[in-house]
């Protein structure tokens, strides 16, 4: 059997549903079964690697424990979308530790599975 390249695509916030949390899930699927994916922050996904994350309105965590621990499965770096990130008035020192800079276009490109979440 062939290995596929995947890339998860983050596009949700953090906080107000699953998205970020089902990403993450698939992430660590793929890496359980020997194929750790590559995860892309996009969008309103980019708020997911915050540092200092508090909880949410609705008492929802954060998802800073989930994405600290995907090191353990091989599943790094986090890139992210700089367009997203300026976006929202936002820049990369207020990120988690160890987040790398992508192009959404080149990041699909270079993968033979997409999966957004």
């Amino acid at each position: 059997m062939s290995s596929k390249s995947i890339l998860v695509i983050v596009r949700h916030p953090p906080h107000g549903s699953s998205w970020v949390r089902e990403g993450l899930e698939a992430a660590l699927v793929g890496a359980a079964l020997g194929q750790p994916p590559t995860i892309l922050f996009s969008g309103d996904g980019v708020l997911a690697l915050l540092a200092n994350q508090q909880r949410g309105a609705l008492g929802q965590k954060g998802s800073a424990a989930m994405l600290e621990g995907l090191s353990l499965y091989d599943v790094e770096p986090l890139w992210y979308d700089h367009l997203s990130l300026e976006a929202r008035g936002l820049d990369v020192s207020q990120l988690m530790p160890g987040c790398q800079q992508a192009c959404i276009a080149d990041m699909i490109a270079r993968h033979d599975v997409v999966m957004s979440f």
